[in-house]
């Protein structure tokens, strides 16, 4: 009897995943089960161009649905796993239907964390996550809304710039003193403070939120303050809440994600998971650490796929990330927490330049704008973990290239 491996959770990783256990050679069965009803696709897109309307939703698709079928991939989509017995090696699917499984894949995602507030479910507060989000909140895109946006982090600031675009009347909302204070440095989220404040959006940090006041629909967020915003849609980006349910239910080992080790294993030795669910060992990093990117579902994905394959392939890549803002590319390199110092290499009046995050001499984050060569640059820089003279490295008359050699 041949061997089956079921993989619940049709996103990035779960996606990436079946396609590597082909690579490996992996010759059993191969089931990829999602909740939605479309196959899996891209998702940074979505508070992108899916948003501003310049990308048709089949070209989110990763992989034609043709492409499931070549490579012998029962792919299932829009249905639900309900429960996994692990004794038995099988899951239940929303139907009631039982699959067998020899190994088990849990690439199950995250979902927005939602606001904690009464009203927060009315039909004009939007989330960004999935097609079915951006669907509806497309619909209300219109010239002349007032939206307010809950959160200074990618998803807000990206919502921001679409919405800008589309002529709507925009006010950000973040609770902490600085955007993108969770992930970058106060140098480059004055940066996009200035951008966003430059192109009409009305920024108001330190501001939480105490409620949300309408009828059938917000009508104004109340700060804590007692300002109240007019509103005509919400949109509410405050972070990623892990699925780890079924792993819980199923007696995995849990903390702020699946814990799993450096090769995607579970405390269960016929499960892995991988991607945003995670809270894995990261051998760069020598750390745990849970992520919320397509690098890392990617990596992650492939990790598992080989020790589902029976191969010690340990996850150590360099995490890294990327946003798109108005005209702005931001590419990111390294987890910049604890650096001690940042030079600055290029323009930000000229909106192209490279912030580099040392600690001890090291460069252990890179953060670019609009500089794709100094972003490849900076992931080997970060990855040797260089040192680096700061005034060599601020000196655009020294070839970056030098100082990564």
């Amino acid at each position: 009897m041949s061997t089956v491996t079921v993989i619940v959770g049709a996103g990035q990783a779960g996606c990436d995943l079946a396609t590597a256990l082909r690579q490996h050679g992996y010759a059993g069965r191969i089931v990829l089960i999602g909740e939605e009803d479309a196959p899996p696709y891209r998702r940074p897109p979505l508070s992108k161009t899916y948003l501003s309307g310049d990308t048709a939703e089949e070209a989110l698709y990763i992989r034609p649905r043709a492409a499931y079928d070549k490579q012998d991939i029962e792919l299932r989509t829009g249905v639900r796993v309900t429960a996994i017995d692990r004794a038995a090696h099988t899951v239940t699917l929303g139907n009631d239907e039982s699959i067998r499984y020899d190994k088990l894949a849990l690439t199950t995602g995250g979902r927005p964390r939602r606001l904690p507030l009464a009203g927060a479910d009315k039909p004009n507060v939007h989330y960004v996550r999935t097609l079915a989000d951006i669907n509806r909140l497309r619909e209300q895109f219109r010239p002349g809304r007032r939206l307010v946006i809950i959160g200074g982090g990618y998803i807000g600031l990206e919502a921001a710039s679409v919405g800008i675009k589309k002529e709507l009347q925009v006010t950000l909302v973040e609770a902490l003193p600085r955007l993108l204070a969770r992930v970058t440095g106060p140098e480059l989220s004055g940066y996009y403070d200035g951008v966003h404040r430059r192109h009409g959006v009305d920024i108001r940090l330190g501001a939480g939120v105490e409620a949300l006041e309408g009828g059938e629909r917000v009508e104004s967020v109340v700060l804590q303050d007692g300002t109240r915003l007019p509103a005509d849609l919400v949109i509410v980006g405050i972070g990623l809440v892990p699925n780890t349910e079924l792993a819980e239910q199923a007696g995995l080992e849990v903390d702020n994600g699946i814990v799993v080790d450096l090769y995607a294993q579970t405390s269960d030795p016929d499960i892995v998971a991988a991607g945003d669910c995670t809270n894995h060992d990261n051998g760069f990093l020598g750390r745990r650490v849970r992520l919320e990117s397509v690098p890392n579902a990617s990596e992650q994905a492939r990790v598992a796929a080989a020790s589902i394959c029976g191969k010690r392939v340990p996850h150590a890549g360099v995490p890294w990330f990327w946003s798109d803002q108005y005209d702005l590319k931001l590419q990111m390199v390294g987890l910049s927490q604890g650096h001690d110092r940042v030079v600055i290499r290029g323009s930000m009046e000229a909106d192209s330049f490279a912030a580099f995050y040392l600690k001890d001499g090291v460069v252990i984050a890179v953060d670019t704008v609009n500089r794709p060569q100094d972003f490849m640059l900076g992931k080997k820089m970060v990855a040797a973990r260089l040192v680096v003279d700061p005034a060599a490295l601020a000196d655009e008359s020294v070839a970056l290239k030098s100082l990564a050699a």
